[in-house]
């Protein structure tokens, strides 16, 4: 009796082991990268298209109090360097791609001020991440023996990943230049095979749909 529990010790303990690295539907406070001021009055909430997101807005928040928005230019915070699996022309293309895309959906909702003024809000976004990480584990493999697998193959690189691409956006008051919206978004795109795969905008061009259509239902009055 012993010698059979003790396969299935080791294979629980590897599962917990396992499942403490599956993937957060947010971001965690280490990935934080200081583009915000202040990161502790954000709180889990749902997205329109209800993926899990960190948000916080002022309470006496209302876009229909002012007459324009002051749009910057999206930013890699900090400055993004390429790497074996994200390269230059890569982090060119995601960066261009969200920008415009993003510029689009906020003129949808207000209309866009060529400069700073009273009466406008000011707009800053930084793509803080662009990465890749093992996917949640399938029910199927929550039986000690598959887990025992799962985590060799995580372990070998072999495993299947998830595209990810980190934002974080604050929205001010130009007047004060105090916040009323901030948000840090964790944008998932398409799988890659492996984690040496390399991550492309075709990976990540979805996740970035996803919450540029959240910004244009986004419910503020």
């Amino acid at each position: 009796m012993q010698n059979l529990r003790l396969p299935l010790v080791a294979g629980l303990a590897t599962l917990c082991f396992v499942l403490a690295g599956c993937s957060s539907k947010v971001a965690d406070t280490t990935q934080y990268s200081g583009f915000l001021p202040d990161y502790s009055r954000l709180k889990a909430s749902e997205s329109p298209s209800g993926h899990d997101t960190l948000r916080w807005v002022s309470p006496d928040f209302k876009l229909s109090d002012y007459r324009g928005i002051y749009y910057t230019p999206v930013v890699y915070y900090p400055a993004a360097k390429p790497t074996a699996r994200v390269s230059q022309a890569t982090l060119d293309q995601v960066r261009g791609y969200l920008d415009q895309q993003l510029k689009s959906a906020v003129a949808q909702r207000k209309a866009l001020v060529n400069q700073p003024g009273p009466g406008t809000l000011t707009l800053k976004t930084a793509i803080t991440a662009v990465n890749a990480e093992n996917q949640d584990m399938k029910f199927y493999e929550v039986v000690p023996v598959a887990a025992v697998v799962a985590s060799t193959m995580a372990a070998s690189g072999h495993r299947t990943q998830n595209s990810v691409l980190f934002l974080e956006v604050q929205l001010l008051d130009t007047k004060t230049g105090k916040p009323v919206v901030e948000v840090v978004r964790k944008a998932y795109g398409k799988t890659v095979p492996n984690s040496n795969a390399p991550i492309n905008l075709t990976e990540l061009k979805s996740g970035i749909d996803e919450m540029v259509r959240d910004v244009v239902t986004f419910p503020a009055q």
